[in-house]
């Protein structure tokens, strides 16, 4: 008996136009489709009068359900990844299927179609020649102070997704880290009925959208000058105090805490430690 195959395939972000012909015969030829949610993808399915059996794949069962999967596959039939919208293992669960699908020797097929990411970059007005995605906006704030430096540091257009009711709060931290310049822009409601894509500075656009609480899916598009310093310019008080709380909050030593501090300032290590040495 032959094996089956993995398709993994991009549905609609939003207009159900944008589902492509090719993805509609997999899923209907397919043996079985794997979803995210299986109750929005019931609708989806519906939609296209495609009566494929549904099973769940999710970052809950993710380790649990990839050896059925596989055996399916192997055993003839032709699996359909899916994800709540646009294409699978973007910010989404099925890195390990894929992984462990080609590891049994087994084939994996793409099908290709609707990227917020891609979407984002096409009507941002930022460059597109390099970019980077980012996922989901760190929360705590000494890892978005690393990620603000760390993008700060590297060329292209950095890409983040962000959930609407944290846009406002998340566009502030990044007005605070960034360097003077840095372009903007936040693309939300891709091919929905209200979708919108704003471009301006990182002040500005917290400012709108504290005075215009936004709906839907937000993706944030960042591009920092060329030759940007990653962080403002620090006092000497400020870097012992950073110094101390690694100190205490990641138990370090003196030493460690330095070198860590410089890699996130984008400092050179010996002023770290000489501002951290200076007496109070």
């Amino acid at each position: 008996m032959s094996s089956g195959q993995l398709f993994v395939v991009a549905t609609p972000i939003g207009n159900l136009k944008d589902m492509s012909p090719r993805a509609v015969d997999v899923l209907r030829a397919a043996d079985l489709v794997a979803a995210e949610d299986t109750r929005h993808t019931r609708r989806l399915l519906a939609h296209f009068e495609i009566d494929t059996p549904l099973t769940s794949y999710h970052d809950h069962n993710e380790q649990t359900k990839t050896d059925s999967l596989v055996a399916e596959i192997r055993a003839g039939k032709d699996v359909a990844l899916v994800t709540d919208a646009g294409t699978p293992l973007v910010s989404d669960p099925g890195f390990r299927l894929v992984r462990a699908v080609q590891d049994a020797n087994l084939p994996v097929l793409a099908v290709p179609g609707p990227s917020a990411v891609l979407a984002a970059l096409s009507v941002s007005g930022l460059p597109t020649d390099r970019f980077t995605f980012q996922g989901f906006f760190p929360r705590k704030s000494r890892a978005a102070e690393s990620v603000m430096a760390e993008g700060a540091r590297s060329s292209g257009t950095h890409v983040f997704f962000e959930a609407a009711n944290r846009l406002t709060e998340t566009l502030s931290v990044m007005a605070r880290h960034a360097p003077q310049g840095t372009e903007a822009c936040v693309a939300r409601e891709l091919t929905k009925v209200h979708e919108e894509s704003r471009r301006g500075t990182l002040d500005e656009l917290a400012i709108h959208y504290a005075d215009n609480p936004p709906r839907g899916e937000c993706v944030i598009l960042l591009h920092f000058p060329s030759g940007a310093s990653p962080e403002p310019a620090r006092s000497a008080e400020e870097i012992r105090e950073m110094v101390e709380s690694l100190m205490q909050s990641e138990n370090l030593s003196r030493r460690d805490a330095v070198r860590l501090l410089s890699s996130e300032l984008g400092l050179p290590r010996n002023a770290v430690y000489a501002a951290a040495r200076e007496p109070k």
